[in-house]
């Protein structure tokens, strides 16, 4: 552990900043908004400690203070100013709303909650920051010639047992865990197929991909989709860097803009039941593509669905005035997610558990359908206000790099142990949920960490050095 502690307090200064004029909202908001990617920019040029050397930063993309932070930090911290436009009375940045009252009491909270994200934030990637230490030392390898073709092994085997999962009764998140497995070890293995010119590998590679990307194009999300051009982007990139660089760019952009219109339509025809979802597929394909109401779906989306502080101030005006902090509980309902329900058939649903603080809030009724689960960041204030955030955000970046670091010594290093095991294991820390569902999902994925390692010991496909 990083014992010099003075460089991490300049991550702080920004949420100190905002603090100091927060009798000033749209400042307050800039600065702690502006202040995430003075974060991003003081720790991934490793001012503040540095990065890992073992590996060139294109070679090393899927460690924490990489792709972890930049999705994690980046969706809870960076994506709410569309919100705050929208506010402001803009629609983009076109102010269409002149001669409307802008409710100052609406920029004082979106203003108090981002001062919460940049903090967040901050001690989420000193959590990062105190624990990295690389380069990892490991008793195990697998030989570079065998890699290939072991990473190929692992996405075809782990896909059955995956459905296998899914139709055992309460096995269901395993078949999450070894889904995301089996995608992570194919597209890795089709990032190294094409450079090294296997032809079969490659075309069998390029067979799960397309499965997986239709099976997330038919899944109703924006996430998987995005995810599954992202990976392989990072995965390619340091074999092709021009390519990926030229051609991944567009692609990510024309996605965040095509996305919104198609989710919204595939939902509306294979949710209700009107159309299979191959169909629907198709139909939404088309109505996003020719729509002329795109660019008011996407707007809408920005707004109100790619930001969660619209909910976060819900729980900020409810929480302590109306509602008192939970303190400890929600840690203890999460030991109590731990337990499988086999061993214990009367225990609480974690689904109830979650959505009650939700109905306490406010933020939806009781008696709607709709879920509208925390985000970890929520669950933090909720227990112990700007105190947790800190807490739990800290430990939230340093148990992640943590795993990370088991990984790399359990696995012989960066390729199997962060880019295939934690990516593919412990992908929840990437968005982050409700603390009952985080608890749960990484500790059964370390157990699963340690049976996959010990198979892979008993059949010697991992070798001591």
């Amino acid at each position: 552990m990083d014992n010099n502690w003075s460089k991490y307090l300049l991550l702080f200064i920004p949420w100190l900043l905002s603090v100091l004029v927060q009798s000033v909202p749209v400042a307050s908001y800039l600065i702690a908004w502006l202040g995430s990617f003075f974060i991003f920019y003081m720790t991934l040029t490793g001012k503040i400690r540095s990065l890992p050397t073992d590996r060139s930063p294109a070679e090393q993309l899927m460690r924490p203070i990489y792709i972890v932070q930049i999705i994690f930090a980046g969706y809870m911290a960076c994506t709410s100013i569309f919100y705050f436009l929208n506010l402001l009375g803009y629609e983009y940045f076109t102010q269409t709303n002149v001669f409307v009252a802008i409710d100052s009491e609406a920029l004082a909270f979106a203003a108090q909650c981002q001062r919460y994200y940049c903090l967040g934030h901050a001690a989420f990637v000193s959590g990062i920051l105190a624990f990295m230490n690389y380069p990892v030392v490991s008793r195990y390898h697998v030989a570079k010639d065998k890699l290939a073709n072991l990473l190929l092994t692992i996405a075809v085997t782990t896909f059955p047992l995956s459905l296998l999962f899914l139709r055992l009764p309460g096995l269901s998140q395993f078949y999450f865990q070894l889904s995301s497995l089996s995608f992570m070890s194919g597209t890795l293995a089709l990032a190294f197929a094409i450079p090294l010119r296997k032809i079969g590998n490659t075309l069998l590679c390029l067979a799960l991909y397309a499965f997986n990307f239709y099976q997330a194009l038919t899944s109703g999300f924006k996430e998987p989709i995005i995810l599954s051009v992202m990976i392989l982007g990072i995965f390619l990139y340091p074999s092709y860097k021009k390519i990926v660089t030229i051609l991944f760019i567009p692609v990510m952009l024309f996605l965040f803009s095509f996305l919104p219109s198609y989710v919204t339509s595939f939902r509306a025809q294979a949710w209700s039941g009107e159309e299979t979802a191959d169909n629907a597929s198709q139909d939404a394909l088309n109505e996003a593509l020719n729509s002329d109401e795109k660019s008011e779906t996407n707007w809408s989306f920005l707004t109100s669905r790619l930001s969660e502080m619209d909910m976060f101030i819900q729980y900020v005006k409810s929480t302590p005035d109306y509602v008192d902090f939970y303190g400890p509980q929600l840690v203890e309902q999460s030991a109590i997610a731990v337990i499988p329900r086999i061993f214990w058939p009367t225990k609480p649903s974690t689904e109830e558990l979650v959505m009650q603080r939700v109905y306490n809030a406010g933020v939806v009724n009781s008696n709607s359908s709709v879920s509208a689960k925390p985000a970890f960041i929520v669950d933090a204030y909720l227990s112990f206000g700007l105190v947790g955030i800190i807490v739990f955000l800290f430990a939230y970046g340093a148990i992640a790099q943590l795993i990370a670091i088991k990984a790399e010594k359990l696995f012989g290093g960066y390729i199997l142990g962060t880019a295939l095991i934690f990516s593919g294991l412990f992908q929840i820390f990437w968005r982050g949920l409700s603390l009952e569902f985080l608890v749960n999902t990484v500790f059964w994925s370390y157990i699963t960490m340690l049976v996959i390692f010990k198979l892979l010991r008993s059949r010697n496909i991992l070798e001591e050095v």
